[in-house]
């Protein structure tokens, strides 16, 4: 059987195997098992975001545990950093979230969290899948009335609301919110007026088929839009899960994850809140970012493309700010996933600390052309296997030898080859990574 759980857990269509309903039932059996021989009481957390397939799948995990004989408990649909955040601080043995990110509404994912809060170790996931592999369940399923626990969602906002703590709060500030339709969309607008900013709140009407459709932090069109037309001194998107989030800045412009990074590691270090000089990111962030880190004394360590990836080495090096371009941040102190909403409220700090807007705070940033390019492919076959694309591949890196940078991948979650090609000059990035994705188009894709 092929490895189920990728970069960021189980993702499939819903319905399809691995999320078809045996599987589903077998799966959570599987991990109360296990909770149980690691010696773990068998109390389970399940969050979830928005899309239509979320609750028979929680409906099948409620199942699932309580065949094990485990205890399996609601959040209802919540951010999947609150389930991380909620995990630890109710103690609860594991904790699943119910999504596919950034992904249609069609797909859906499991993710499963350790009791610290953290994405379950690779010897988890394999034992999992062993279990998986061996089932024999032919589960009975039937319709069950799950009523989420009100009041984790309440400690989730009151620890979000508790990062301004003694900043003075500027109700004129105004904040365009696009939720995605996803499972931010009750949540964070209210933080914030909770707060006393001045909130626009878009695509927060979740139907469970419109998550993710032309909005959030994939498709910020209407974000920038909305920002504009308002005045509103800051923009934010975030994705389906809320652990990622983008910004507009107050003139619209469209800022990303590097510029997350740029902001905080600055403010972090002049209030000595730093652990590190260094900060993790990914292959994919930006040049920019690795030199104007340098000229404030700090360094950029790289890893994989992958948030699992950035904590791990984050922890590695005692590093407490570290994230990604998609806009993943990982802020280690207060909680070990990239979240969405809590990463909005330490940008607001700084602008009220420093009482700038995002474009003065940002300046300091000045990004290399980049191009990022999706190539759609019928599997994920080891590049090395087609000589014509790893020569092409060589030969891209000679000409960009010391100037720029080319990282060729594959989607974690999706048949996707994903190529990056960063340089001095925008014409020759934009001519390399159409050469690159030609070659692997030709050799790996879709019509082939």
């Amino acid at each position: 059987m092929k490895k189920l759980f990728g970069t960021d857990g189980i993702r499939t269509v819903a319905g399809e195997f691995p999320l078809d309903k045996k599987t589903i039932f077998t799966l959570a059996r599987a991990l109360v098992e296990l909770l149980e021989r690691a010696g773990l009481e068998t109390r389970v957390l399940i969050g979830r975001d928005t899309r239509e397939s979320g609750p028979w799948i929680e409906e099948i995990l409620f199942q699932g545990i309580q065949a094990g004989g485990g205890e399996a408990v609601s959040a209802g649909v919540i951010p999947t950093s609150a389930v991380s955040f909620l995990t630890r601080k109710h103690r609860f043995s594991a904790g699943i979230v119910i999504s596919a990110s950034h992904n249609p509404y069609k797909d859906n994912g499991i993710k499963i969290f350790s009791p610290e809060g953290l994405k379950i170790s690779d010897k988890w996931e394999a034992k999992l899948e062993k279990a998986i592999a061996g089932g024999k369940d032919n589960p009975k399923i039937s319709k069950l009335t799950i009523s989420p626990e009100p009041e984790l969602g309440k400690d989730y906002e009151n620890f979000l609301k508790g990062q301004l703590e003694g900043l003075p709060r500027q109700k004129n500030l105004c904040l365009v919110v696009d939720c995605s339709n996803g499972a931010s969309s009750a949540i964070a607008p209210e933080v914030f007026r909770e707060l006393g900013f001045k909130v626009i709140a878009i695509h927060n009407t979740p139907d469970g088929k419109n998550i993710n459709r032309l909005c959030g932090s994939l498709h910020p069109e209407d974000l920038t839009r909305k920002v504009t037309e308002t005045g509103a001194d800051l923009g934010v998107a975030y994705d389906g899960d809320a652990d990622r989030a983008i910004w507009a800045d107050e003139k619209g412009r469209i800022l990303n994850g590097d510029h997350t990074l740029f902001v905080q590691a600055h403010h972090m270090k002049e209030r000595r809140q730093l652990k590190s000089r260094k900060i993790v990111a990914t292959t994919m962030s930006n040049m920019g970012l690795e030199r104007a880190l340098q000229e404030i004394g700090l360094e950029l360590v790289r890893t994989k493309v992958g948030d699992k990836y950035v904590l791990e080495k984050m922890m590695e090096l005692g590093s407490n700010l570290g994230g990604e371009q998609s806009g993943h941040t990982i802020f280690l102190d207060d909680c070990p996933t990239g979240d969405g909403i809590l990463t909005s409220l330490k940008m607001l700090e700084v602008m009220l600390a420093r009482k700038a807007p995002l474009s003065e705070l940002t300046s300091g940033l000045r990004e290399c052309p980049q191009v990022l390019l999706n190539i759609r492919v019928r599997e994920k076959a080891d590049f090395s296997r087609f000589p014509e694309i790893t020569e092409v591949m060589d030969e891209i890196k000679k000409e960009l030898a010391g100037s720029g940078r080319l990282d060729v991948r594959y989607s974690g979650t999706e048949l996707l080859a994903r190529v990056m090609v960063e340089a001095k000059e925008k014409a020759q990035v934009e001519a390399l990574g159409k050469r690159m994705a030609e070659a692997i188009a030709k050799y790996l894709g879709e019509g082939e």
